[in-house]
């Protein structure tokens, strides 16, 4: 055979050469891919038990428009989009607390149209369906269409491929039952070739009393060629000039006006390109999952801490457009309010709809605070606008209006960490009045949950009289939900102290005894002669035959049991109560050696809590109100007891990675998530960060190293890291502590000191002298 000639020895060597080029950048490409948090992040988590707003997918952090298909469509509960269910009934863009709506459905036509309108649902499969966040593509098995959703802030962004020669139609379905609310009143009409502009109002519910308009603009990448609307539904169908080219949707919303979901959309986003929204969603997840970077442990271990870190920003919505205007509801008449403008005209804050901050002490408080300031800064500031138009701050507001969720004044510890943090410098006076109107007669402690009309349920008067609510209130029932006198008491007497702290750095002396000496009122619903917080009626009396197994029994979604513990600002008070430390500690051990045996929660989700065999759990991480017990042993003198509880709890509740497991209970709005997350970076606060220059707890982390990326626009520190020594699932002792190479005596350190950036060096071991277990 002739060898080949210089030439094309040469060719075929910068031949060789330019693909090893080529190959060696797609190698980069596909590694730097790989190195995406977000892509360690896993939706589908828990997702056999969703609740409304508990699913996302499509979505930009806090967004408006949370967009993603939805397998059940009626009620607040068991609703959403849940993996089991194998039928996709559209495609909605507001799943949030106590509001939904603008559900679409592409489809084709076979035959008559008519039957179109109440028989449009696609079975799917999950093999192809692909979903991150920002992201979300299934395939239509009835009518052979691919659906891809991503959004904006503001805007949800589809791209639908439909089989080849079939006309492509979509169904706006927007008169129906959907997730929490009703949406009726649906009105659609063409103006322009490609656009479409319509509103719905999402009807009141028994938490959100009254009604809210959505207002949305539609634009399409080709023509609009017929809009019919059904006379028995009420629903519309547009067809569309459709061809071997995918057709694109946008849609804006806005709870203000029609011209400002149009704004919303040339605001967010004025172009066409569906991949770039992807890759910029994906940049805006990953800068926030950024902000605490892991190293160590397993894949799994990993992936699983993404994604509660993920659901630690989810669930609270953005409900003003970009010009600043909301929706007020908080008076008589329905108002449009503007929120207070930048030079550049953008809002200096956004505006949010969110689910109560019960139990946010313990979660978010910290976290947020820790690593996403900037965020616990608006939302103070959201809370205060709520207040300039409604004279209240709210504990978890939707539509722009009180929904009186929960009990108590919950955004009190929420706010007052904000400020002890240094994250709000300004107006401190103002935001003490505001939150002192709530712990007053005409405030929001007089109203329990739900209680719109009324202001009895609360029990603040009896509160303020004989220094507890009495279980059952001798007005009887009728007077909004979660009406159980102790568990409010020992709410209450926390967030007294709170605000009292507030009070104290303010210089306002009086009101700082005031609320002190409130802040002790969880004494009088303890029963020495039981040993648990009990219930006591308005005469005075021990409830009989008191059982401090039985779940709402003057306790808030709790029993005694987990209840008793609820006096955050002083477990030393509590433990004198119970005869000393030693009996505190060995009391709180003997419930979590039971509640192992029940897996540390009310079964598998929030609807067993009412399980005649799991409510009896005398410590439950699957809800709010037991979730800082492991964390009470350090104050009990034995941080080793914090530490190998904490890691047994992080291990059989918050390990799994499977859609049918994840949270076994409450996941309300990022609360579990933020729970997590803190557990498995070993930093935990006991009250909730209301002190001044608040107080962390170490626990036990499970990984390496946790490097925290401070927000240089509060902190003047840029990292602050957690290195482990010897660190495995058998070694969760922490034998030694430094802080910047200086030993640390006690297994806590201050906010100050995490601020200004540094190395936490914790030493760990399969030993402890002080081990019990």
């Amino acid at each position: 055979m002739k060898s080949k000639s210089p030439r094309i020895n040469n060719l075929i060597r910068i031949c060789i050469l330019l693909f090893s080029l080529v190959s060696c950048t797609v190698k980069q490409e596909i590694s730097a891919r790989k190195e995406q948090l977000v892509d360690k992040v896993y939706p589908l988590l828990d997702t056999e038990n969703s609740r409304w707003f508990f699913f996302s997918s499509a979505s930009r952090p806090f967004g408006m428009v949370n967009l993603s298909p939805d397998t059940q469509i009626n009620g607040a509960w068991g609703s959403g989009y849940r993996y089991k269910t194998d039928t996709i009934k559209g495609f909605s863009h507001i799943h949030a607390w106590q509001l939904s709506g603008l559900s679409v459905m592409p489809v084709i036509i076979s035959g008559s149209k008519n039957g179109i309108y109440t028989d449009f649902y696609s079975k799917f499969s999950h093999e192809k369906e692909s979903v991150r966040p920002g992201y979300h593509s299934v395939e239509l098995d009835r009518y052979g269409i691919k659906a891809e959703l991503t959004s904006t802030k503001r805007v949800g962004f589809h791209k639908y491929r439909f089989p080849g020669n079939k006309k492509g139609h979509v169904l706006f379905n927007l008169n129906t039952v959907l997730g929490s609310c009703e949406n009726t009143g649906g009105i659609l009409e063409k103006t322009g070739s490609n656009e479409l502009s319509g509103k719905l109002v999402a009807a009141p519910t028994t938490r959100r009393p009254k009604p809210l308009t959505v207002y949305f603009k539609v634009r399409f990448n080709v023509s609009i060629t017929t809009v019919e609307r059904d006379p028995g539904t009420g629903n519309y169908l547009v067809a569309l000039d459709t061809s071997d080219e995918a057709v694109l949707m946008k849609a804006g919303i806005s709870y203000t006006s029609a011209e400002n979901a149009a704004n919303n959309i040339q605001k967010e986003l004025p172009h066409w390109d569906f991949n770039r929204v992807i890759e910029d969603s994906g940049d805006e997840w990953n800068e926030l999952l950024g902000r605490i970077k892991v190293e160590g442990g397993t894949e799994k271990a990993q992936r699983r801490f993404y994604t509660d870190l993920w659901h630690a920003l989810q669930g609270r919505r953005i409900i003003n457009d970009v010009n600043g205007e909301y929706p007020d509801n908080t008076g008589k008449q329905f108002r449009i309010g503007r929120l207070p403008l930048r030079a550049d005209g953008t809002p200096e804050f956004n505006h949010y709809n969110s689910d109560s901050f019960w139990g946010a002490q313990w979660t978010i408080n910290t976290l947020w605070g820790l690593a996403y300031p900037e965020i616990m800064h608006e939302f103070t500031y959201s809370l205060m606008q709520y207040y300039k138009d409604g004279g209240m701050i709210p504990r978890g507001p939707s539509g722009g209006n009180y929904t009186f969720v929960m009990t108590g004044a919950s955004t009190t510890p929420f706010m007052v960490s904000a400020i002890q943090k240094g994250i709000v410098k300004d107006s401190l006076e103002i935001i003490y009045k505001a939150l002192k109107k709530n712990h007053m007669p005409g405030g929001i402690m007089e109203k329990a949950g739900y209680e719109h009309h009324t202001h009895i349920g609360g029990g603040l008067n009896y509160y303020i009289k004989n220094g507890y609510i009495p279980y059952p209130l001798p007005e009887g029932m009728g007077f909004g939900g979660h009406q159980d006198g102790s568990g409010q008491t020992l709410e209450y007497a926390y967030q007294d102290w709170a605000l009292a702290q507030l009070a104290k750095k303010i210089k306002y002396k009086e009101d700082y005894a005031y609320f002190m000496k409130r802040a002790a009122n969880y004494k009088n619903v303890f029963n020495e002669k039981v040993g648990w917080m009990a219930p006591k009626n308005v005469n005075g009396r021990w409830k009989n035959d008191f059982d401090p197994y039985q779940y709402e029994n003057g306790f808030v979604e709790s029993n005694a049991a987990q209840s008793t513990w609820f006096v955050p600002h002083d477990i030393g008070g509590l433990a004198t109560l119970m005869g000393g430390k030693e009996k505190a500690t060995e009391k709180l051990l003997d419930q979590f050696r039971s509640a192992r045996e029940l897996g540390f929660t009310s079964g598998n989700s929030h609807e067993a809590e009412l399980h005649p065999e799991y409510s009896r759990i005398p410590v439950n991480y699957g809800n709010q109100p037991s979730i800082q017990t492991a964390f009470i042993f350090n104050q009990l003198d034995h941080p080793d007891l914090t530490q190998y509880w904490s890691r047994q709890v992080v291990e059989r509740v918050f390990s799994d990675l499977t859609p049918s497991e994840g949270y076994k209970g409450d996941e309300d709005q990022g609360l579990m998530g933020s729970l997590a997350v803190l557990m498995k970076i070993g930093l935990f606060q006991m009250n909730g960060g209301t002190e001044n220059n608040p107080e962390y707890q170490i626990g036990s982390p499970v990984f390496d190293r946790i490097t925290i990326h401070l927000n240089k626009d509060y902190y003047p520190g840029r990292i602050f890291e957690i290195k482990t020594v010897n660190n495995g699932t058998d070694n969760v002792f922490v034998n030694e502590v430094q802080l910047n190479n200086s030993p640390v005596k006690s297994f806590k350190i201050k906010h100050e000191d995490i601020i200004k950036g540094g190395v936490l060096q914790l030493q760990m071991s399969g030993k402890s002298h002080k081990d019990k277990n």
